[in-house]
């Protein structure tokens, strides 16, 4: 049986921290959109703020669906995010709250950046989490996987383009969710 926590404590922090991969999940305004759930990973790309925030790296790539939602939401851009142990005991945390995106020209970004190391290149945006709810399950049914390392593909991706080819393509790619909801940028 699963158990709620009143905080991140240094437990949970350390769990969080050492997890190579986690999962977002947001959904659009309207309830006839899709639910999105997207995995994320690159290491140092999520950040613990305090008991009660996170932080994480939004990269760019074939959508936009969290930023979108997040912004969409007038519930306060629902977002649960969800870390399961691969390796080692079995455990999986979720943190549900509501999120805040954070575009490079908006104020604030560049004090929340100095939260995480060297970022790769293609950083799109910060998204930031008010936690809410933090809980866990036993994670008795994930598998057991041997994490080899970081994918460097989409950092050669976004090193390979200029600042004005990187906005083409946030334009033609990014610009709304999978239901039409613009990102607004």
């Amino acid at each position: 049986m699963g158990q709620v926590y009143p905080h991140i404590d240094d437990r949970i922090r350390d769990f969080l921290l050492a997890q190579s991969v986690f999962f977002v999940a947001t959904a659009p305004a309207d309830p006839s959109g899709h639910v999105n759930l997207s995995p994320k990973g690159m290491s140092g790309s999520f950040a613990v703020l305090g008991p009660l925030r996170c932080a994480y790296l939004e990269y760019g790539g074939s959508g936009n669906e969290t930023v979108s939602h997040l912004r969409d939401d007038p519930a306060g851009g629902r977002i649960t995010l969800m870390f399961c142990a691969f390796s080692g005991p079995p455990k999986i945390y979720r943190l549900h709250g509501h999120g805040q995106v954070l575009l490079p020209q908006d104020p604030g970004f560049a004090e929340m950046l100095a939260n995480f190391p060297e970022p790769a290149p293609g950083l799109r945006n910060i998204n930031v989490v008010d936690v809410t709810r933090v809980s866990d399950s036993c994670g008795y049914a994930v598998p057991l996987m041997e994490y080899q390392g970081d994918r460097d593909l989409l950092s050669r991706y976004w090193d390979r383009r200029t600042p004005e080819e990187q906005a083409e393509y946030r334009a033609r790619k990014n610009a709304t969710s999978i239901d039409g909801v613009p990102v607004r940028w």
